[in-house]
Parts: C-alpha cells; structure tokens; sequence
C-alpha cells in the first residue's frame, strides 16, 4: 500500500511573539532579499507553497503602537509578484481580506499573478471581525460574524464569476486574418445580489488554473462550513493527534453535501519547530527559544490584553497581579485576537491563577507556558517521524511550518527533515507538476 503524500509550505511571520527578531542571525522582515532568502529554500525542499499573510493595520495596545508587533510588511501581491521571477515550481499564497476589498479587484490582481507565476497563485481567504480594521476603510465598521461569512462566500463566488467570464479559448492573436478574440463576449460578467452590483468585463484572460487555489482559515462552525463548501485546502490550528482526528473527520465530513470528495481539500494545521543534534539538545534549544520569544516586555503585553488595563508597573518575574480584569466594552488591546480568544477574561485570570500555584509560575513563566509553543521538538528523525505519524494517521495531510527566526530558519528543516521524509516515500523529492493545483493533486478549476 502507497504511503500518504505529505504537503508542506513555508509561513513568513511577520514581527509577532512567534519570532525572535532580536536574534543576530534575523533579517529585516521588509526586505525583499528576506522573502527570497525563504521562498527559495522552501522552493530547494519541494515545498508545495510560500505562505504570506497580511495585516491591514499596525496593532495597538494602551493607545500605543504595540511595537513587539510591527510587521511593516509591503503589499502582497507586490511581493509575491516579484518572488514569480525568482522562483520556478514554488507556489504562492497570500492573504487578502474579503471584507475591505471588491471582487473585481481582488480577481483582477490573483488572475494577474496566476498569469505571472504560470499557474502558482493561491488565495487564502479572510475576514475582519474588528472596528478597529475598519477604521482603515471608506466603510468604516465591521460586520457580524453571521455577515461576515455570507459575504466572504458571496465575494468569492463572484470573484469566480469573473475568473469564469473567459473560457480559456478566445484568444486567437490571428496576425493574417487580424482576429484577436474569436469570442467578442469574452470577459463579460454581470452579478447583482445583496452585497455586490456590478456588471461590465472582465481584462483578464484565463489564467493558467483557472482559478488560484482557495485556502480558508476559519475554526468557527460558519468558517468550516465555508471551508468544505469553497476552498481547496484549509489552515488548521489543530497540530495534535486527537484534535487533528478530530478537526480534519469534521470538515471533510462535511463536504459531501457540497458533491466533494475528501481528496478536494488539503487540511494543513500551522506548525513550529526546533531541531537539535539529540532530542535532548532540542528541548533544551526549545526552552532558550520560548524564553526568547516570551520576554519580561512580552509577557506584561500579553496580560494587560487580559486584564484589560495598564500593567506597565507590573513585575513579570513576579506572581500574577492580585486585582481582577477590567471587563467592559472597551479593550486597551483593539483588533487582538485575545479579545475573542478570552472572551471571559475573569474566568482566564482564576485558570491562570490556579496554574501560576500549582506550579509556582512567576508572571513570565506564566505566560510562556499558556502561550503557543513548538509543535515539533526533536532530532531530525524524532520529527520526520512525528510529522510522518500525524499525516498517515489522518490528523492531517500535511503543515505550513512557522520558523521562529526570519529568514534563515527554515534551511535546517529543509537539510535535514525533509531528506528523511523522502526517505520514507512520504514526501517527493521532485516536482512532478507545475502548478500549484497539481503539487496539491486537486484538479483544475472547470475540470
């Protein structure tokens, strides 16, 4: 019996408490020679795609420019458009919001880069939820939950409209006859709903996928739902047996009532790593990196968006603060996803309490404890053998690694982990196709 094929993408983070950007070996995370420097390595290992996510405002925190947290990141489809030159099988995903955008442009700009990367482009799918984004925008204000998906659902049938609106056979550029489009309709779309009115024609032509591949990262019961309606691979947080199981039996439990099948969508939970020469070295590696990513700065940041109030004062080698969390409307802390995360920030605070006790936690430790931490920790082997494990066991079909330093931190994954995962037939050792549809094995748009 063949072995399941593992997928694996390469995550640029941006500055964020996943990162040690104050270590020497980090680079500029603005720099295109950092998004190159990933992009390639990942491309090296046979990477099915470079993952780019994308923040439409710079976070604050007590009114402050939240300064652990500045990714200054250019735009998108900038960056991906130009790693299209620099790079040959690798796809290339980013991040574009549906609640700010139009479908027209957003269509106009992933069939432009699916053309420019001969078939590379992957759409991954968002919402905000916050006024705090919106503030950003002509509109202004957020929408519902409720809202929210049936717009992004909405925004991207329509965006399909208009990749459909060319069949893939009107150019004809026929220099002795002087036709150009045999078909003068190509292009034309009309879509008049609740949400969108527009009609008029599309400008480009079909692209090499047809469409780009939709990835979705919605937990929610609204977002799994669009996700095994809509999308071709979906970004996970569960990176767990039991939770991967039970994560990835959901979702593609539900596609059948879309005429899926299981093999339609990818599920790739997000996962960090730390490797070392023995399992020992890497947990002592992990501990020094945990520590480095959760500072004493940190650590305080993290509680005031649970206490909700000014901790400046605090000393995070201390024990937590005995006074409870503000709770209210207002949040020192807008667009964090700790406001939806602890939406009880009473009951977080007794949790976090009882923890800190039983095992006589400062503030710091605290935090780095019930913060994220490495997925995967071990030798080289030690991983190949988790990640190969999780993925034939259907907790997932593969993971979108995070390195915790930009952007050399993927180059020992890549020298090390993968040659043993191809190794074990798990993973190719070249590519076989060149589109990121077929790294992916879905089949093209219209098929």
């Amino acid at each position: 019996m063949s072995r399941k094929q593992i997928h694996l993408a390469a995550h640029f983070p941006g500055v964020n408490n996943t990162t040690v950007w104050s270590a020497p070996e980090a680079g500029s995370h603005i720099d295109f020679s950092s998004f190159v420097k990933l992009a390639q390595t990942a491309e090296r290992a046979k990477f099915d795609f470079f993952f780019l996510a994308e923040g439409l405002r710079l976070r604050e925190q007590n009114g402050q420019i939240y300064d652990l947290d500045v990714v200054g990141r250019p735009d998108t489809f900038t960056v991906l458009s130009a790693l299209a030159a620099v790079t040959e099988r690798l796809g290339l995903a980013g991040t574009i919001n549906s609640t700010f955008n139009e479908p027209f442009e957003v269509a106009r700009q992933f069939a432009s880069l699916d053309h420019l990367s001969a078939g590379r482009a992957a759409w991954n799918v968002v919402t905000s939820w916050d006024a705090f984004t919106g503030e950003n925008f002509r509109r202004g204000g957020y929408l519902p939950q409720d809202q929210r998906y049936d717009r992004a659902e909405t925004f991207l049938r329509t965006a399909w409209e208009l990749f459909d609106s060319w069949r893939g056979d009107e150019l004809a550029a026929d220099a002795e006859t002087g036709v150009f489009l045999r078909n003068p309709a190509a292009g034309a779309f009309a879509h008049h709903d609740a949400h969108f009115d527009i009609e008029g024609r599309f400008p480009v032509p079909r692209s090499p996928q047809g469409r780009p591949v939709i990835i979705q990262a919605g937990d929610s019961d609204e977002g799994r739902e669009f996700a095994a309606a809509t999308a071709d691979a979906i970004f996970s947080r569960y990176g767990t047996l039991e939770a991967g199981q039970a994560f990835y039996s959901d979702v593609k439990g539900r596609l059948a009532k879309y005429g899926r099948t299981p093999e339609q969508l990818v599920i790739l939970p997000a996962a960090t790593f730390v490797l070392g020469d023995t399992d020992a070295d890497a947990h002592e590696r992990a501990h020094v990196v945990r520590r480095q990513q959760v500072s004493g700065q940190t650590a305080i940041k993290f509680l005031e968006q649970v206490w909700n109030t000014d901790l400046s004062g605090h000393d995070p080698d201390g024990p937590l603060p005995s006074t409870d969390p503000v709770v209210g409307d207002t949040t020192i802390a807008p667009g964090r996803a700790s406001v939806r995360m602890y939406r009880d920030p009473l009951a977080t605070a007794r949790e976090w309490r009882q923890l800190a006790e039983a095992k006589n936690l400062s503030t710091r430790d605290l935090i780095v404890e019930v913060t994220g931490r490495q997925t995967f920790i071990g030798s080289p082997a030690t991983v190949a053998t988790a990640i190969d494990d999780l993925v034939q066991a259907d907790a997932s079909d593969g993971f979108i690694l995070v390195p915790h330093v930009t952007p050399g931190g993927l180059d020992e994954f890549a020298d090390t982990v993968v040659p043993l995962l191809q190794e074990r037939g798990s993973f190719r050792t070249e590519y076989t196709g060149s589109t990121l549809r077929a790294h992916l094995g879905i089949e093209p748009a219209g098929s």
